[in-house]
């Protein structure tokens, strides 16, 4: 599974999560939007840990101002983090995707196009909806070789550095959710098998729900907090 994040301190909780089940994990500080890089470090992971089964697109740049405020290249950065890297990463793992009829999955939302939710910060919008649009292409285009791809977005907010520090600080985290409730659903998405799960944009509740879960208590950042739901949820 190649996982890529902008976080060296997530990469680092994952590392020591998978190591501790007993997993053997890597991690590599590389430019996901360089294609270089991207096909280097696909034949890493392959060479030095066996077939490549899963892509997750996690990787992200998040800055909430709309046109009037934002710096171009804040755009820019945005752009090449969240929609090009999606095609640029999945480029890299293609070859190593169509031998073990993998996984795709990006870390984005469905596609609702009600105003409100590109008013006050269209220009994060749309790069996160490339990523969705993206994920729908490839499911088509990559058929042929029986690669699933999906997208996946949480239903509420996520206990996260992103929202602490740029979305809402410490008041907003006492309504969010843990990031188990996502690693739980992206599970159950990565083993899947036979494209069963393929060309959806998923919530993360909405898939646990489909596989039988009805406890989400367990959940809860804050025990005692109203949760909020996420951006682009209704």
């Amino acid at each position: 599974v190649i996982l890529s994040s902008t976080s060296a301190a997530r990469l680092a909780e994952a590392r020591d999560a998978l190591g501790g089940l007993g997993g053997t994990v890597a991690t590599v500080v590389h430019d996901v939007t360089r294609c270089d890089q991207a096909e280097a470090l696909a034949a890493r992971v392959a060479r030095d840990h066996g077939p490549v089964t899963a892509l997750i697109n996690n990787a992200g740049a998040i800055l909430l101002k709309g046109v009037e405020h934002l710096e171009p290249k804040r755009y820019d950065l945005m752009f090449q983090i969240n929609t090009r890297a999606v095609m640029v990463c999945s480029q890299a793992a293609l070859p190593y995707l169509k031998k073990s009829q993998g996984h795709i999955l990006s870390l984005s939302p469905p596609l609702n196009l009600d105003p409100k939710w590109f008013a006050s910060y269209g220009p994060y919008t749309t790069t996160k909806y490339g990523m969705s649009m993206l994920t729908l292409g490839m499911h088509e285009e990559f058929k042929k070789y029986g690669i699933s791809v999906n997208a996946l977005w949480p239903k509420t907010v996520i206990a996260t550095a992103a929202i602490e520090f740029e979305a809402g600080g410490p008041a907003v985290m006492k309504a969010a959710r843990l990031p188990a409730i996502m690693a739980d659903a992206a599970y159950a998405i990565l083993s899947s098998q036979g494209r069963s799960i393929s060309g959806r944009l998923l919530i993360d509740e909405e898939i646990l729900r489909e596989q039988g879960q009805t406890d989400f208590e367990q959940y809860r950042y804050d025990p005692a907090g109203k949760l909020m739901t996420d951006l682009f949820v209704d």
